[in-house]
């Protein structure tokens, strides 16, 4: 297997905020690997496409049989740095065999609706479970806190933490950032417990003054 695998991160959602090197990197292979949302973002590749969800042995499984056919992109969602499929596929296929370009990250696009820097701001993953109670302690008195959810429990993690761990922060819901049903909100805390969110969506934890 000699083909380059791309890992190409796609941006948190619009297609304004996906680089050149990533629609260079897919018109470049000849079969592009993704979630069907995430292939709509190049309607105009001609090339095989390939659905995969959310099994991802199936899916790493699936990227080996199509490195025959030439180049592979493999699409992820924001940065495949941040929580993203990439690493499972670079321990599979080896560093040599994988080319990486990155993206704009949804932590970023929140970070930047709030004109806040993100330089010292914790990320943490509820998308596929409960972060543990180490990792829950640790981030105590954190002062920026991004929380990526995904999931109807997400928030009753974050209700949990804010309770064990109070401290002064402003709350704010970003759902499907950089689309065009894009929403922030500052909510109190209390609210979470009725919160319904868009799978793309994710809680930042400022403390109160930050933004002053």
């Amino acid at each position: 297997m000699g083909s380059v695998i791309n890992i190409v991160g796609c941006g948190p959602g619009s297609s304004d905020c996906m680089t050149r090197e990533a629609v260079s990197a897919v018109k470049s292979s000849s079969v592009v690997v993704g979630s069907e949302r995430l292939l709509a973002l190049f309607p105009g590749f001609d090339g095989e496409r390939v659905p995969i969800g959310s099994d991802m042995s199936a899916a790493l499984d699936r990227i080996e049989s199509l490195c025959a056919k030439g180049p592979v992109a493999i699409l992820v969602s924001g940065d495949p740095g941040l929580f993203s499929l990439s690493k499972l596929v670079i321990k599979r296929f080896g560093r040599d065999l994988c080319r990486v370009i990155p993206g704009i990250s949804s932590i970023q696009a929140a970070f930047a609706r709030l004109a806040l820097d993100w330089t010292d701001a914790r990320i943490i993953s509820a998308h596929v479970s409960d972060p543990d109670e180490s990792l829950m302690s640790s981030l105590a008195g954190e002062p920026k806190i991004a929380v990526l959810l995904g999931r109807s429990d997400s928030t009753k993690w974050v209700i949990t933490f804010l309770k064990k761990y109070p401290r002064d922060r402003q709350i704010f819901v970003c759902e499907n950032l950089t689309l065009g049903d894009e929403r922030i909100r500052e909510i109190q805390a209390a609210e979470l417990l009725t919160l319904a969110v868009s799978p793309n969506s994710l809680v930042l934890l400022i403390d109160r003054g930050l933004l002053e």
